[in-house]
């Protein structure tokens, strides 16, 4: 735990992989239990100051695989995102309770560096965020970081361009600032930099809110193609992005509860929760 990082309390010992302990009485419905889980969530509240913004959020989020969150603004599902990677620690007021495992060891321990963390569990946000840096010196920062040798360097950073469907657009202009790619391609470079350290995992907050829609399908695509090597939590007001190419679905609503979390088809085409069949067809929300 950081100096000026959230509060925290934790319920279990911080070793223990939580596969075979029992959902408390706060599980959405639907299948919040995976049997590939990469991250275990287990009566998760989140606090800014006084102000409650996660209540109990128990689930788990599957390996190599797309899981979106969908609710109204406000729900809490960008909170919960940020909790993975503790980005909260950068907010003074955030308060953490209960656990959140990576591989089984809970992310929240005293004894984990929230910087290597992100390494492994980076982060794409909502608005493009390029360096004022040359296309190559933005994907090589956090190599750079890491303090990898310069051929180590150029390899990743090309094989990175290529895995965010950017090189061929860009290969003949790595020295160009990065600020003068259009939105789209500054939001596939910012997914090639956070993906060029390997992470296992990326978080993605509404990728594609500011994009018009060819450049939202060019991200779509990525993000389906980027499941076959990484696991993909994205938060997505667009329900019908969601639909399109997640695998699971977590449902949370005002007042930031997960209320159904399930196989994204099962979702749309046959939810357990009224709420969210009212949610899913415009009734509110």
């Amino acid at each position: 735990m950081t100096a000026n990082g959230p509060q925290t309390v934790t319920t279990s010992e911080s070793d223990g992989a939580t596969s075979d302990d029992a959902m408390t009485d706060d599980a959405p419905l639907g299948s919040p239990r995976v049997d590939d889980a990469v991250i275990e969530s287990r009566d998760l509240d989140v606090y800014y100051g006084d102000d409650q913004a996660l209540h109990g959020i128990n689930m788990d989020i599957p390996e190599r695989k797309v899981t979106a969150l969908i609710g109204p603004s406000g729900c809490g599902k960008s909170t919960f995102l940020r909790s993975i990677n503790r980005m909260n620690d950068l907010i003074d007021i955030a308060r953490v309770e209960g656990d959140l495992y990576f591989h089984g060891k809970n992310v929240y321990d005293e004894d984990v560096d929230p910087v290597a963390l992100r390494r492994k569990i980076g982060m794409v946000f909502q608005k493009p965020n390029p360096f004022p840096k040359s296309i190559f010196d933005n994907v090589a920062y956090g190599l750079r970081v890491q303090g990898k040798d310069d051929g180590d360097v150029e390899e990743k950073v090309r094989t990175a361009l290529e895995r965010a469907a950017l090189l061929d657009e860009v290969e003949d202009q790595l020295d160009s600032s990065g600020l003068d790619l259009s939105g789209g391609q500054q939001q596939r470079l910012c997914i090639a930099r956070a993906i060029a350290p390997d992470p296992e995992v990326i978080l993605m907050d509404e990728p594609a809110s500011a994009l018009d829609p060819v450049a939202t399908s060019k991200i779509e695509d990525l993000v389906e193609e980027l499941a076959e090597e990484y696991t993909v939590v994205i938060v997505t007001h667009n329900m019908q992005q969601a639909a399109r190419i997640s695998d699971k679905t977590a449902v949370f609503l005002t007042g930031g509860h997960l209320v159904e979390f399930d196989d994204t088809n099962k979702i749309f085409e046959n939810p357990e929760s009224d709420r969210v069949e009212d949610y899913i067809t415009g009734k509110f929300g």
